[in-house]
């Protein structure tokens, strides 16, 4: 089982903003703790010991409440001088981590999957990259995502606009360090899902896993309000 997970926590909530404006989204208040809290909770309850914050927006409002733990968490910081994106930021993150294989997750979204299968899973279909799937009744505002039989991933599909049910990625992910790194390029600013995931789609082996566990992205008003009640009985 992996020890380490990077967040994804350096973005600037532009859609939130009518609701949260003075912390970047991960922090903001979800019965009156961050979010993030609740990510924490959920990797160190799957025995990752090791985490990496990828900051850059409003950075020292994450830094100065994390500082280096959290619940016996292990709690370093990727801070970007310049927008980077996720990409860019993730590949930040990696320069600072040892491990062969990390969890990657996004900060403004939960995903409540069994870690230790999405990565016995990974191991098992001999995948360079996963990504973990969520099956949504309204994939509108994520873009789909098709594969094959041996959950080889084939397309990402742009988001239509248009209420449908699909597979999204769901914000959970297992990347191979090196692949990552030697795919990519330093210092510049890009897209994980853009510019990476469809980009090397014919050239690695990217695999997606579906999983039905409670699913949430607080990254518009509604989703956020919703959360609010959602975490009341949060058990992790």
């Amino acid at each position: 089982m992996l020890n380490t997970a990077i967040i994804v926590a350096g973005g600037f909530g532009t859609r939130l903003q009518s609701r949260v404006h003075d912390v970047p989204k991960p922090m903001a208040p979800v019965n009156a703790e961050p979010f993030l809290n609740y990510q924490l909770r959920f990797l160190k309850h799957y025995g990752i010991t090791k985490i990496i914050l990828s900051v850059g927006h409003l950075a020292n409002k994450i830094q100065d409440y994390y500082q280096s733990s959290f619940e016996g968490l292990q709690i370093t910081y990727a801070l970007e001088e310049k927008p980077l994106g996720t990409g860019g930021g993730i590949r930040l993150a990696l320069q600072n981590c040892t491990e062969e294989s990390v969890f990657v997750l996004n900060g403004d979204s939960f995903f409540d999957i069994d870690l230790p299968t999405f990565y016995g899973l990974h191991l098992q279909k001999h995948a360079q990259i996963s990504l973990a799937l969520r099956k949504v009744k309204d994939a509108a505002r994520y873009g789909t995502i098709q594969k094959e039989e041996d959950d080889r991933i084939t397309l990402f599909s742009e988001k239509s606009g248009h209420t449908k049910e699909g597979l999204i990625n769901a914000g959970i992910y297992i990347l191979d360090r090196k692949v990552f790194l030697n795919n990519t390029v330093a210092d510049k600013r890009f897209s994980i899902e853009k510019d990476f995931f469809e980009k090397q789609l014919q050239h690695l082996i990217m695999k997606g896993f579906d999983f039905e566990g409670y699913f949430i992205d607080i990254g518009i008003p509604e989703d956020y309000e919703k959360a609010q009640d959602d975490f009341k009985g949060f058990n992790y």
